[in-house]
C-alpha cells in the first residue's frame, strides 16, 4: 500500500502529487517555493548529512514512481515531481562534490 501521508520533497506529501488536489498550476508554484527553501537549507548542512539526504530523496523519488498499476494517476503531476526532485538531487550532489 502506497503511503499517502510521506512527505516526499519539503513539506509536500505523496497525497498531493497522486491525488486530485492541489491543481497543476497550484502544485508547480508550490513545488517551486518548496525547492526554494530547500535548496537554501542545504547551505548549513554537512556533507555526511547531504550523503543521507541524496539518498533519501532517491528513495523519496522511487516511492512516488513505484505504485500499483490499477491506480489511475495524474501523472503530469508525477512528472513535475520528478523534475522538481531531480533539480534538487543534482543541487545535493554539486554540494557534495
Amino acid at each position: 500500500m502506497l503511503e499517502l501521508n510521506k512527505k516526499v520533497f519539503g513539506n509536500i506529501m505523496t497525497q498531493e502529487i497522486i491525488g486530485s488536489e492541489p491543481s497543476i498550476s497550484e502544485i508547480k508554484i508550490i513545488f517551486e517555493k518548496e525547492l526554494i527553501i530547500l535548496i537554501k537549507n542545504l547551505e548549513s548542512t554537512s556533507k555526511e548529512n547531504l550523503k543521507n539526504l541524496l539518498e533519501q530523496q532517491k528513495i523519496c523519488q522511487k516511492h512516488v514512481n513505484t505504485r500499483p498499476g490499477a491506480m489511475a494517476l495524474n501523472q503530469s503531476k508525477i512528472m513535475i515531481f520528478n523534475n522538481y526532485n531531480n533539480k534538487y538531487l543534482e543541487k545535493i550532489s554539486e554540494k557534495i562534490n
